[in-house]
């Protein structure tokens, strides 16, 4: 695995490619084919779980994207069989017990790259091989398109883990997947295969896994082919006011800052780490009696 945060190889040896401004250590390699970003997430020992300097990573490469007059679209890429294992688990235990975590200089929660999704000025693209989970699948709600390979699958344990749907997933998951199905993704946890994915509506199409990054690369050279100031005005209209989504990432959040610091979350967190199964009866319980005992 790479510890830079880019490599600038291009994605052909005939290609041409202009760095991004990034951090050291952040596990994203980020090139330039003629008007397309590529961002690939790079931490493959973890597949792909973000960490706070990844966040930040992804988030330089969008504010770039926007800023650029020689960015017209941003490709998400992971690994072979890991997309994105989503937040990175350690970082959510540390957290549930309150422990201070210090940050590397410049890194980021995933809060603020949520926040800046439905802001983005130019589109994206996202192809999901093998797993994406928890904020690897909400992003893919704001991407502009989404393949997936046969071998992917998409799950969302945010209740299995104590918490709520994040990145505005609960109001745009029922509007984009019906409630129903939204609700099986998002609140009964249910895993998703590429098939399932694709007849809901999450992904554009289902290909093979050596069929994908073309897939997706060839989407996005075609977006970057048009008039830029059209392709840019209509994808703002077609995605209307993002006002409502992002009040709806404000609830998500206040009610997950709530939960992280509760007796099951805390027990969701212990027991993945020890490798066993959740006793939340058991948590509750010791909740109420410790309550009982200081009042």
């Amino acid at each position: 695995m790479s510890q830079s945060p880019m490599n600038l190889a291009p994605l052909n040896q005939a290609s041409t490619h202009t760095p991004v401004e990034h951090m050291a250590g952040t596990d994203i390699d980020i090139r330039q084919e003629g008007g397309v970003q590529v961002v690939r997430f790079n931490r493959v020992d973890k597949k792909n779980a973000f960490s706070r300097p990844m966040y930040a990573a992804i988030l330089a490469a969008l504010d770039h994207a926007d800023a650029s007059d020689d960015v017209a679209v941003t490709v998400f890429f992971g690994a072979p069989g890991a997309f994105s294992a989503g937040n990175d688990m350690g970082d959510f235990a540390a957290r549930a017990q309150g422990k201070i975590v210090e940050d590397k200089p410049g890194a980021v929660s995933a809060a603020v790259l949520i926040r800046k999704l439905p802001r983005t000025i130019k589109p994206m693209i996202a192809a999901v091989d093998g797993l994406a989970v928890g904020v690897g699948v909400t992003m893919l709600l704001h991407c502009d398109l989404v393949y997936a390979s046969h071998n992917a699958s998409f799950s969302t344990p945010f209740v299995n883990l104590g918490l709520t749907p994040e990145a505005a997933s609960s109001m745009i998951g029922p509007q984009r997947l019906s409630y129903v199905r939204a609700f099986e993704l998002l609140v009964l946890g249910e895993k998703w295969s590429a098939e399932q994915a694709y007849h809901a509506g999450l992904v554009n199409a289902v290909v093979s896994s050596a069929e994908l990054e073309a897939k997706a690369m060839k989407a996005a050279n075609a977006l970057a082919a048009k008039p830029r100031a059209a392709l840019i005005e209509s994808r703002r209209l077609v995605k209307g006011d993002q006002t409502a989504v992002l009040a709806m990432m404000e609830q998500e959040t206040k009610a997950y800052e709530r939960l992280l610091p509760s007796p099951e979350a805390k027990e969701a967190f212990a027991s993945f780490l020890e490798k066993r199964a959740p006793d939340f009866g058991k948590a509750r319980a010791a909740a109420k009696g410790a309550a009982v005992k200081t009042g």
